[in-house]
């Protein structure tokens, strides 16, 4: 909850005017629990859904998440209803199971730095290219130059391409 990374990805949606909630997976930090291995955490994304559904009723959801919280958060926003759009960063695709984006049509955008130990952009683009036609149509992937898993010294860069892709899809949005 407290990486660059995701301050700066939060950063980018509050100043779009989004309702953003940042937390810690269970067993993270001073959150309760232990880690699951991915199976306890879907439900900690559940319950931070269920909450921002309650606190902003009727405003369509956006799940954002890096590195194992892309993993989580994205297989979790694709399933449910109330989540209209996918931000994924960092995606961990060397060691990690993403076969479910194939089922999911709701638009995403992926970025990935260059030089990511977890996550390599050629095997994230060969997982994009399996799927089916509507699915890839509906993904965007950034590549980040000479950025590693953190982004470092590159968060303008991810700040840039998150903004520009909800600009693209919603000019309405406020923008400062």
């Amino acid at each position: 909850m407290h990486n660059k990374v995701v301050f700066r990805v939060a950063r980018s949606l509050d100043r779009l005017g989004l309702p953003t909630l940042r937390f810690n997976f269970r067993g993270t930090g001073l959150s309760e629990g232990a880690h699951d291995r991915g199976r306890g955490e879907q439900d900690d994304v559940r319950a931070a859904l269920d909450f921002l559904a309650a606190e902003f009723p009727r405003v369509p959801l956006l799940v954002a998440g890096f590195s194992f919280g892309c993993w989580v958060g994205l297989r979790v926003g694709c399933a449910d209803a109330r989540v209209i759009e996918l931000i994924g960063l960092g995606a961990p695709v060397n060691d990690s199971d993403f076969s479910y984006l194939s089922s999911c049509e709701k638009p995403r955008l992926l970025i990935q730095g260059e030089e990511d130990p977890y996550g390599s952009p050629a095997k994230l683009k060969v997982l994009v290219e399996s799927f089916p036609e509507a699915v890839r149509r509906e993904t965007q992937i950034v590549v980040v130059p000479a950025a590693g898993h953190f982004f470092a010294g590159a968060l303008d860069q991810v700040d840039r391409a998150v903004t520009d892709w909800l600009m693209a899809l919603h000019p309405n949005l406020r923008g400062k």
